[in-house]
């Protein structure tokens, strides 16, 4: 088959295949298909899966650590895929992601990724940026730790930092009702203005660049200069230029285009009712259990 017709599987924004559901991931290659359900109108289709269909997987996850100990990579390399790795990387701190593996450990996987599958093959996604008031009424936000993150990056040659704002969702409301005292706080855009600059400026000097994910007002605000640019998640303009062959650079129409999402087109192969994710952040947009 033409390499033109090949495509990319997005695995997944719905949820963490590979930290949760890498035997059914794996299960699903062997059978050479993926059942995928339409998350609005619950139709279920079937996408070819074998390695003569499909160019690129690119993985989504908090969690490497169970991908990387099963080799799941260069099993999948040798079937004949290529792969590309975003990777959320945000804090230390458990209060908004409260099981995901301690940063000292992520920031391994990190470094092994890059090792493994070179750095050029891993975005890193500081995703979103947050401002809360505590229960003790002080107001904080996630940044603390940005620094450290963005130091490990650019030792692993990491080139790509995204990153956005956390965005108002009903499910986000109804969770953190949960915390009393607890509440979210949305900065205007002169200071989202200024914490991106701030970032981009840092990123800067270790030779890493920032992209911003779904935020058009915020682009389009920044001065001319700022070296920030819009983000493409499943870049698969890129994926060409890492791995050749001859993939449609069409923007995904299933995304946030409008409000500046630049991902190309993809199938996510995840689910947000069938394979929920159990990293229980209070700002997941994906999964209404996670409380």
């Amino acid at each position: 088959m033409n390499s033109a017709t090949k495509i990319v599987i997005s695995a997944s924004r719905r949820t963490d295949i590979p930290a949760f559901y890498l035997p059914w991931f794996m299960a699903r290659v062997e059978q050479g298909f993926f059942e995928v359900l339409n998350p609005f109108n619950r139709q279920v289709s079937t996408l070819a899966a074998s390695p003569d269909r499909v160019d690129t997987v690119v993985f989504w996850s908090k969690n490497f650590g169970p991908f990387l100990d099963g080799g799941f990579g260069e099993t999948l390399q040798q079937k004949g895929y290529h792969l590309f790795f975003n990777f959320t990387v945000n804090s230390a701190a458990p209060l908004l992601e409260p099981k995901v593996p301690p940063l000292e450990v992520r920031l391994e996987q990190l470094r092994e990724l890059c090792s493994r599958f070179g750095p050029r093959a891993v975005n890193w996604r500081f995703d979103p940026i947050c401002f809360y008031t505590a229960a003790d009424g002080t107001i904080e936000n996630n940044l603390a730790d940005f620094s450290r993150i963005a130091s490990a990056a650019a030792r692993c040659g990491v080139e790509r930092c995204i990153t956005s704002f956390m965005d108002d969702y009903a499910k986000i409301r109804r969770r953190i009702a949960l915390k009393p005292g607890f509440s979210f706080l949305y900065p205007d855009l002169t200071d989202q203005r200024q914490t991106v600059l701030k970032m981009a400026e840092e990123l800067a000097e270790k030779e890493m660049a920032l992209f911003l994910c779904c935020e058009k007002e915020l682009l389009d605000s920044l001065p001319a200069g700022s070296g920030i640019r819009g983000s493409s998640c499943i870049p698969t303009d890129f994926l060409m230029e890492l791995y050749g062959g001859n993939l449609s650079i069409k923007k995904d129409s299933g995304q946030r285009v409008t409000s500046g999402c630049g991902c190309k087109v993809s199938v996510d192969i995840g689910s947000y009712q069938s394979q929920p994710c159990h990293h229980s952040c209070l700002f997941c947009y994906a999964n209404p259990a996670a409380v």
